[in-house]
């Protein structure tokens, strides 16, 4: 599973906890489908039980970047693709800055309407200053 794929499925999983009243394990095992042959990825496991562990500190980072905005109006598929983002930008050292934002545009782009990959790249833009 290459990391775009990764970011597709954690997107997934972190979208249903957000929505939803699960344990992480049963959102991990319900959504993430997984095409014979293939298997979970390291990065996968290290994007969700990362942004999960750490929610609190990162909607903290989201929310002190947000112009205009409350929280609680950002969109649930936004939501979830900033945390994603700002995990990486935070947590992880190996991914560049660029490819972190580019991937949340593209999955704004792929799950959410025609304005979000253009919220979270303002968002994100604001957060890796």
């Amino acid at each position: 599973m290459n990391r775009h794929t990764a970011r597709e499925k954690a997107f997934q999983v972190l979208f249903q906890l957000d929505m939803n009243d699960m344990e992480l394990n049963k959102a991990f095992e319900s959504l993430v489908d997984i095409e014979p042959g293939q298997g979970t990825s390291e990065f996968l496991h290290t994007l969700v039980e990362g942004v999960y562990k750490h929610k609190e500190e990162i909607d903290q980072v989201i929310k002190s970047n947000l112009e205009n905005w409350s929280f609680n109006r950002v969109a649930s598929v936004e939501r979830t693709i900033l945390r994603i983002a700002t995990y990486e930008i935070n947590y992880l050292e190996d991914i560049p800055l660029n490819v972190s934002i580019n991937e949340a545009v593209e999955l704004g782009n792929t799950f959410g309407d025609e304005q979000s990959g253009k919220f979270i790249n303002g968002v994100l833009s604001k957060i890796s200053k």
